[in-house]
């Protein structure tokens, strides 16, 4: 496992992130603690929950598996969802967050949180409130760093730029939905992540298993993430689109190549690519996360890279195509 520094800060992490959405819904406890021994136990120090999973739930099976090693662990949590019937149990005031940080604290059996993320736009709360907010609890010592998830591009640069001129803390990283099959953040917010120094730690890298090779073209499976009658991102007619197999079967040839599995290879595709910290992967079983911890330690040619990237680019669009042609002129 090698380790990564994660965006304008000193804070190293693991390459890879183990994700917790899967704790104590699709894995049970006791498969949940093995997944955690095995991951820190292979070299992985970087854990990803949200208050919102599983009602708390993956909080505190985390916490309970942490408990002892918790100073090997770099762990990372979410604000933001409705965790009660109350008009004040979701968004980003300044009540809210100091609530949820003291229950986080209290479910992952810790004082601290190494990072401390915002999950989703909050259109209510004025940003400043929050950012506020979040800078006081740095100063306290229960959050160390911050960042975001699921935010536009502008809605990360105003907070950026809030941060900067108030002398706040910034966010340092962002979780985005990235992969071979979801690259829409290639417009505009990897860019600015590159250019702000912002840490990229894509979630869904597998495209919530659709690059995992199990799914063939036709009705939609009947087993799976997409089987759960999800709407939006997992969304089966969202997936199932001819570009998309077009990807997959990319992938599947690349990984015979390498005698690799498609998610590996998926993983290992992403591993290279320029301003991805740490990729989040989630697994309900031990073989599954056995199968994503086979994605490190080797690195796919450049060749292979290459044809990876070329199939699954983005269409070529203004402004980008515009602005491309004086990228560098003086």
């Amino acid at each position: 496992m090698e380790y990564r520094k994660l965006g304008k800060s000193g804070l190293v992490v693991s390459e890879l992130c183990l994700g917790t959405m899967t704790f104590g819904r699709e894995a049970d406890k006791e498969e949940s603690l093995k997944m955690v021994d095995s991951f820190l136990g292979q070299g992985g120090n970087f854990i990803d929950t949200a208050d919102v999973y599983n009602r708390g739930v993956a909080e505190e099976i985390v916490g309970e598996a942490i408990q002892s090693r918790r100073s090997e662990v770099v762990l990372a949590t979410k604000v933001r969802m409705k965790v009660g019937p109350h008009p004040n149990d979701v968004g980003y005031s300044r009540r809210r967050i100091m609530e949820g940080v003291e229950a986080s604290l209290r479910r992952l059996k810790t004082d601290y949180i190494d990072l401390y993320q915002l999950h989703v736009w909050d259109h209510i709360t004025p940003i400043e409130e929050t950012l506020r907010t979040l800078d006081d609890l740095v100063s306290s010592g229960k959050v160390r760093y911050i960042g975001c998830s699921n935010f536009l591009a502008w809605q990360m640069m105003k907070a950026l730029g809030i941060s900067d001129f108030r002398n706040y803390v910034r966010f340092i990283s962002i979780q985005p939905q990235y992969s071979l099959v979801n690259r829409e953040m290639d417009r505009e917010v990897i860019p600015l992540c590159l250019e702000e120094e912002v840490g990229i730690l894509p979630w869904a890298p597998l495209g919530g298993g659709f690059l995992t090779g199990k799914y063939e073209p036709g009705d939609a499976p009947s087993f799976g993430r997409f089987s759960m009658g999800f709407t939006g991102e997992y969304d089966w007619e969202n997936k199932a689109l001819r570009k998309n197999f077009e990807i997959l079967d990319k992938v599947k040839s690349i990984a015979a190549a390498n005698q690799k599995t498609p998610a590996q290879v998926a993983l290992n595709w992403l591993l290279e690519r320029e301003g991805v910290t740490s990729p989040i992967f989630g697994a309900s079983t031990m073989e599954q996360l056995e199968e994503n911890m086979g994605s490190v330690g080797w690195r796919l040619s450049q060749e292979h890279w290459n044809e990876l990237h070329e199939t699954s680019k983005l269409p070529s669009e203004y402004p980008q195509r515009f602005l491309e042609k004086f990228r560098r002129q003086v």
